[in-house]
């Protein structure tokens, strides 16, 4: 299938986040199937189906020469690679085969009469940060699977944020623009038939706003943004009928703001914890293996037994992930419980007439407590005023969101890195968006870049350090870029 248009990849050496909000919006609702017309898989006949993806990420610091306050902004895989003899950056040259090696196993095995299938997530800072260092190679490895017609119907790409923010606490119009830049990057790497194709989003950290105003307006974004599914952690959500969940079906996720306005998309259940182990072994496929056909909306269906990992961390990942990937995808080719990615299996539930409607409804964890007690369109005073008081009776009620660890927040403990973002953000707002700038207009674009930079979930994973001092230093940057503009 020839390329709808091709974008150029940047633009004074920046990557191409923004300026052709029209084109992606219009390559966005094309029309499906966009993988079941290639797909071979009998779904009418197999008893389940087990989907892996990888996520991988790196992100941008300022780490190269000079002090803090005037260090050049890199990849951390090239600060690492700079530095091979601290902590662990003799992984560098691994991580750097594991962010290609997709590019030979899925050939490898279509050219062997095989069906592999594999979802793919990668941060806009860390495509960028890779042709920032020249490693095209990976690049190049990556367009042949998402382009070549033999390897097409095998991988799926998961939509990101940008610069890989955790939606919880990132401002919603901030979010917006890292999930459109994300789309502008893709498509100028390889093409717009294949951003097309995008229909599944992977939320960084997978992290789930149950706030209802900002989860609200987390899937507006999405849905927006033309995207079909999300991918969820089972333990951010609940039922909205008190029913069991099941995790190997798709199921309605629902977010109603204070206004009591609604969204809803369709949301894909990521099972057994977050053990990057269980995708470097294969579990996914023996977990399937035990589950039977459902029933859904009156029609029997295959369970979907669903995972994503680091594609690049941990020894089981980097050393014992590559021989089992090609044991399991051999074993399980033309089985009963067959490789399948997202989007073709809800293109298939299409074919049964089954709709978002039918699934189970869902909703962001605690959000019942809420729901409750509060009028609906009682507006955003009510809420809060709410919120305060549920969280002042029970001390596990909180409105953080949900990741995928329990014991991890994205906001307490993090002030000292959280409050230069919201001014950084907010001087973004009243400098930069308020003023109608066109998102064509370089001004917009360097800003916006530093911004997304700024706003990584890296530079509160790891606590007081070095990690905040990066971040806060990204946002004093972006601050003092805008104020020297304005």
């Amino acid at each position: 299938m020839e390329h709808i248009h091709t974008l150029p990849h940047t633009n004074d050496n920046s990557p191409n986040i923004c300026g052709h909000e029209a084109l992606i919006s219009q390559t966005m609702t094309l029309p499906g199937p966009h993988y079941l017309a290639e797909s071979n898989i009998d779904f009418a006949n197999i008893q389940s189906g087990f989907a892996c993806a990888l996520h991988m990420h790196q992100p941008m610091i300022p780490a190269e020469g000079g002090s803090l306050e005037t260090a050049k902004v890199i990849s951390n895989l090239k600060a690492m690679m700079k530095d091979p003899g601290s902590g662990d950056h003799y992984n560098a040259t691994v991580f750097h085969d594991c962010y290609k090696r997709m590019g030979t196993f899925i050939p490898d095995l279509v050219r062997k009469g095989f069906s592999p299938r594999i979802m793919l997530d990668y941060s806009g800072a860390l495509l960028h940060g890779l042709i920032d260092m020249g490693l095209t190679d990976v690049i190049d490895s990556l367009r042949t699977i998402t382009q070549e017609p033999d390897c097409r119907p095998c991988v799926e790409w998961l939509g990101t944020a940008w610069g890989h923010p955790v939606a919880p606490s990132t401002p919603a119009q901030d979010y917006r623009l890292h999930v459109l830049a994300w789309q502008h990057h893709f498509a100028a790497l390889f093409g717009t038939e294949a951003l097309s194709r995008v229909r599944g989003f992977s939320p960084c950290e997978m992290a789930l706003p149950n706030h209802p105003d900002v989860c609200y307006e987390f899937i507006r974004t999405l849905k927006d943004c033309g995207y079909r599914w999300i991918l969820v952690q089972e333990h951010t959500i609940e039922s909205m009928t008190g029913d069991a969940i099941d995790p190997y079906l798709p199921c309605c996720l629902i977010a109603q703001n204070s206004q009591g306005q609604t969204e809803q998309i369709t949301a894909i259940i990521k099972t057994q914890g977050s053990d990057t182990k269980l995708v470097a072994q294969m579990q996914p496929y023996y977990e399937a293996m035990g589950q039977a056909r459902r029933t859904l909306a009156g029609h029997s269906v295959p369970a979907l037994a669903t995972q994503i990992a680091d594609g690049e961390n941990g020894g089981v990942m980097m050393n014992e992930f590559p021989p089992k990937f090609d044991q399991v995808m051999q074993e399980a080719s033309s089985s009963s419980t067959p490789p399948v990615n997202v989007t073709e299996y809800l293109e298939y539930l299409d074919t049964l007439g089954i709709t978002e409607s039918d699934l189970p409804r869902i909703q962001p964890i605690l959000q019942h407590k809420i729901w409750e007690q509060f009028q609906t369109g009682a507006g955003p005073q009510a809420l809060a005023q709410l919120i305060e008081t549920l969280a002042s009776q029970d001390d596990r009620f909180h409105m953080q969101g949900g990741s995928w660890t329990h014991n991890i927040s994205w906001v307490q403990g993090y002030e000292s890195v959280l409050g230069p973002m919201q001014k950084a953000s907010a001087l973004f707002a009243q400098k930069i968006l308020s003023t109608s700038m066109a998102t064509s207009d370089p001004r917009f674009k360097t800003a916006l870049f530093n911004l997304m930079l700024s706003q990584t979930s890296c530079f509160r994973y790891w606590g007081e350090g070095q990690w905040t001092d990066y971040g806060k230093e990204l946002c004093r940057r972006v601050t003092a870029m805008i104020e020297a503009e304005s």
